[in-house]
């Protein structure tokens, strides 16, 4: 196939991509992390699932925190290159 026939990807796509398949993790690794370090917390001191879910929630909002510091990186980039 000739190269004037193959489509053009548009510049920026691919990184698009690579950091809308990032978002997801970065808001379920850290509340999985949380819920994880608050489960042997909670096996440790036989309590009920209360650090479970206070880290869980705590990894939830962390995750939410990196997911902003991401998509303002990214809104940043677009406006500096228009």
């Amino acid at each position: 196939m000739p190269k004037e026939d193959r489509k053009k990807i548009p510049p920026g796509t691919m990184k698009a991509i690579g950091v809308a398949w990032t978002l997801p993790f970065e808001l379920v690794v850290p509340m999985l992390v949380g819920g994880g370090i608050g489960y042997l917390i909670d096996g440790w001191l036989h309590t009920a699932p209360l650090f479970m879910l206070l880290l869980g929630f705590v990894g939830f909002g962390v995750g939410i925190r990196e997911m902003l510091k991401v998509v303002s990186l990214l809104d940043k980039k677009d406006n500096d290159g228009k």
